[in-house]
């Protein structure tokens, strides 16, 4: 896998068959761009605390080590991580993909990959997981987007590693953009796929229509009283 990589990213590249989650395998002593994957988590999880399950080698489960800028806010890494998983699926699959504020990866409506950064002693680590190759029943079930992957999508299965490549260059380009621009630089692309935009949503109790991801990566809900801005909570949608 490691000769296939062509950035900076991957270097170094640890790789376990197994492990509780690629989170736990970085810390803020290894330089950027060192990533860790494994082909199957034990203890995986997303936002929230939840779960992240997926049978072993059927996903990409990967973390990056960053280390933005002071005048970046971390927190939107995880858009720039999402940006990144939906371009990559974008050119595997040949279909239109959305991103669903703040890190949910949507193709079909389904959320086929997701994203969640942490940070480590001053460094930030990235973690992505991508829905490949999972087929029937082999997806959870009772989740609040309904769960795919590619292949349950498309019917087709994929080369997880050509993936993996070309996520890691995209993640790469991405935040070097993000770095100088911070989320104007790359919100053309990210703007273009908002999946909420228009949609009812009920954001904490409070209910709305939601406007747009803004340029601080905040989401715009319009509400019967004044527009609310939200940093962060539990989205839910209709339609």
């Amino acid at each position: 896998m490691q000769p296939l990589l062509q950035g900076r990213f991957g270097r170094p590249y640890l790789y376990l068959d197994r492990c509780e989650t690629t989170q736990r395998l970085l810390d803020a002593a290894q330089p950027e761009g060192a990533v860790a994957l494994c082909e199957e988590q034990t203890a995986g999880r997303g936002r929230q605390g939840r779960r992240w399950e997926a049978p072993a080698g059927t996903s990409i489960l990967v973390s990056t080590v960053l280390r933005p800028p002071r005048e970046r806010k971390p927190a939107e890494l995880t858009l720039v991580g999402g940006l990144a998983a939906a371009l990559a699926i974008e050119r595997a699959t040949g279909l239109a993909v959305q991103l669903k504020w703040p890190n949910d990866v949507m193709l079909d409506r389904r959320k086929v990959a997701g994203g969640i950064a942490e940070l480590k002693d001053g460094a930030v680590v990235l973690g992505i997981g991508v829905n490949v190759n999972q087929g029937p029943g082999q997806l959870p079930e009772g989740t609040k987007a309904p769960a795919g992957s590619l292949r349950s999508v498309t019917g087709r299965e994929y080369d997880r590693a050509a993936l993996l490549v070309d996520l890691l260059l995209e993640l790469e380009r991405r935040y070097e953009a993000w770095r100088e621009g911070g989320l104007d630089a790359v919100y053309d692309d990210l703007g273009a796929r908002d999946f909420l935009r228009g949609r009812r949503v009920t954001v904490d109790g409070v209910e709305g229509t939601a406007q747009r991801i803004t340029r601080e990566g905040l989401l715009l809900v319009e509400t019967e009283g004044e527009p609310l801005l939200v940093e962060s909570g539990e989205v839910d949608y209709r339609g």
